[in-house]
């Protein structure tokens, strides 16, 4: 199946059923791992929303949820990246699973996985359902939780986003390169 979004064109990638199913077994390990504790989900909004809302179904341990949003002004080269929407609870001694839809060069997630290390947590761990390995700048150690690996491919679709639009998808997709 094939979708636009403005000018570009995409291809299935995943679909919703291969995603239910990994996400269904990334649930029942974070039970397992986290049994007897009290975890606070943390999503990196606004790409997670899809992710985390799917994932926290599964959840059947205590747990929380929290969310954070941060801006990464990258159009102007400074690579500045702000707070948007800042941690709202105290992870002091507390276990944290930061939620993210995607980690590609993984400037982000460093800088909010900082801000949370400074409340100094009993631990602290990063569920993807989306990797690029061969994208990542820096080594993220906390990165445990993996849903897929994919190719450095532009991708929209259950949560991600091109220009705003294609959030609402249920699949995932990934850009067409441009015939010439």
């Amino acid at each position: 199946m094939k979708i636009q979004i403005d000018d570009k064109d995409f291809d299935l990638m995943l679909e919703y059923d291969q995603i239910k199913k990994r996400i269904r077994l990334i649930g029942i390990q974070l039970n397992v791992d986290f049994e007897n504790r009290i975890p606070v989900f943390i999503g990196v909004l606004t790409g997670s929303f899809v992710f985390l809302g799917d994932l926290i179904k599964e959840i059947t341990i205590a747990s929380e949820v929290t969310f954070v949003k941060v801006k990464s002004y990258t159009g102007d080269q400074s690579g500045v990246i702000t707070d948007e929407m800042a941690i709202s609870m105290n992870l002091k001694d507390r276990d944290v699973i930061v939620v993210e839809d995607i980690v590609d060069t993984g400037k982000t997630l460093k800088y909010v996985l900082e801000k949370i290390k400074a409340q100094n947590p009993a631990s602290l761990n990063v569920c993807t359902l989306l990797f690029k390995p061969n994208a990542v700048e820096n080594e993220i150690e906390e990165l445990t939780y993996v849903g897929f690996e994919i190719p450095n491919d532009f991708v929209v679709g259950y949560g991600l986003d091109y220009n705003g639009l294609g959030r609402n998808f249920k699949d995932i997709y990934k850009a067409v390169p441009k015939q010439r």
